[in-house]
């Protein structure tokens, strides 16, 4: 009873928690990939069953992974403030041991083998690395251009490469509907860490 209560009130555990029920209960991933069919008469992708469970699969880590980058980015890197103290920024070994302890739930969530947890880890800090180098020569995008993400190069990829460029703008629009459903989730945990 004392670890349910410990675990129910730990932040990186509730925000790994969220970011899963969250990705699960919205639909991302299924919707993008109907929606990139119907638009593009893409039929083909839908037609083996198993295929397209193997696609939804993949695409689904992609989007957990590039919710937990941007989920961690808003708690450990932007400003939050404790009741009425002034906005600061979570401390370096905080963020550390914050986000170990979130791979650690997130793994035992999702029922990870090691190595499994390991490829995660290795592609969630690729995600940071070419976001941090992105955000280093960022540009406003036109509306009509895709995102310059690692999620929506690697979904493009997964989802159609033959057509790369209008897998590249739908995966962008997904990319969208994962920062709001990230600022929701990251919002919600960091009210819970500071009640």
């Amino acid at each position: 009873m004392a670890r349910e209560k410990q675990m129910a009130i730990d932040p990186p555990a509730e925000l790994a928690q969220r970011i899963t029920e969250a990705l699960l209960r919205e639909r991302i991933v299924p919707r993008f990939v109907d929606s990139y069919v119907v638009e593009n008469g893409r039929h083909a992708l839908q037609v083996h069953a198993s295929l397209y469970r193997d696609l939804l699969g993949l695409l689904q880590r992609e989007a957990l992974l590039a919710l937990a980058v941007r989920a961690l980015a808003i708690i450990c890197d932007e400003p939050y403030s404790e009741g009425k103290s002034k906005p600061r920024v979570m401390l370096r070994r905080d963020a550390t041991a914050f986000r170990r302890k979130f791979l650690t739930s997130l793994t035992r969530q999702q029922g990870w083998t090691a190595g499994d947890a390991l490829d995660f880890q290795r592609d969630l800090q690729m995600y940071e690395e070419l976001l941090a180098r992105a955000a280093a020569t960022h540009r406003r995008r036109k509306p009509f251009e895709a995102a310059d993400h690692p999620f929506v190069d690697r979904c493009a990829f997964l989802l159609d490469s033959s057509f790369m460029e209008k897998a590249r703008l739908a995966a962008s629009r997904a990319l969208t509907g994962i920062d709001e459903l990230a600022l929701a989730v990251a919002g919600q945990t960091q009210a819970g860490r500071t009640s």
